[in-house]
């Protein structure tokens, strides 16, 4: 009785999964894994204390070997891989719907957003070692690719029986704007090029959370999974959530190292809880 029971229950939950998301293939589902595996494994090792060296980080512990560029240069090389790899895929797959349209668009604009950020926004505190702008800018560009590639295999499948991608375009937009908006306010806070420029981010969310610019990455990210409704998109989504979880954690653990005045209601990144 109780195992027919354990079988309605798997049943039940799998049908649920299958009325929001696509089917995936085996390739499609062990990229998910390993891309959840990898970024969950950075985001812990953050948590840690072992901070990826750049931006503020990026003399923090042992110093790396390998050369190093400056951090416009650095984080240049980050975003435009993947920006330019979701410029191409309007070329590479043509005419396959709306859908694939929109989550082709929602990785261009984003990535677009970022490489512009990053020359016209932000004031740097530090350079970054080329070996980890290589890392972040080949998780970034790969699982952009993965993503488009995972919609293109879904092309004449049924439609999920939910249909998430317009309320994605609504989440996408708001954490587009807020990551920005709160971008912006830390950008006018900085001086180039000297770390003692720091200061206590005030406006916007940072009342409340350290890293709201965060939050709203992981909002957008959330929207395009809602375009997508692909395993590629939720699992790309769920690791970055951890690894920026992570991030923020070390962040806010630096702002209390740095400024005794520093409140400490002031979580890391989801207001009043962590």
């Amino acid at each position: 009785m109780r195992a027919e029971r354990e079988r309605e229950r798997e049943s039940m939950e799998s049908s649920i999964l299958q009325g929001l998301i696509y089917p995936p293939t085996w390739f499609v589902m062990v990229m998910s894994v390993l891309t959840v595996a990898f970024l969950g494994n950075n985001g812990i090792t953050e948590i840690r204390g072992n901070q990826l060296q750049y931006s503020k980080f990026w003399n923090v512990g042992s110093q790396k070997s390998t050369f190093k560029v400056s951090g416009r240069k650095g984080m240049f090389m980050v975003y435009f891989p993947a920006f330019l790899f979701g410029l191409a895929s309007f070329c590479l797959f043509p005419n396959q719907g709306l859908r694939f349209i929109l989550v082709k668009s929602a990785l261009t604009i984003h990535f677009l957003k970022r490489t512009l950020e990053v020359l016209f926004v932000h004031k740097y505190s530090g350079p970054m070692f080329v070996d980890i702008a290589t890392m972040i800018s080949l998780n970034y560009f790969i699982n952009t690719a993965l993503m488009i590639y995972a919609q293109h295999l879904n092309r004449g499948l049924m439609e999920p029986q939910v249909d998430l991608k317009y309320p994605g375009i609504a989440i996408f937009l708001v954490g587009l704007s807020g990551n920005f908006y709160h971008h912006c306010l830390l950008s006018n806070l900085r001086g180039e090029g000297k770390q003692e420029y720091y200061k206590i981010p005030k406006g916007g969310l940072f009342s409340l959370v350290i890293c709201p610019h965060y939050l709203f990455e992981i909002l957008g990210f959330i929207g395009v999974s809602c375009i997508a409704q692909t395993w590629s998109a939720v699992s790309f989504t769920l690791g970055s959530a951890i690894l920026l979880m992570g991030r923020s954690y070390g962040t806010r653990r630096w702002y209390l190292s740095k400024f005794e005045d520093f409140p400490e209601d002031v979580k890391a990144i989801f207001p009043f809880v962590f």
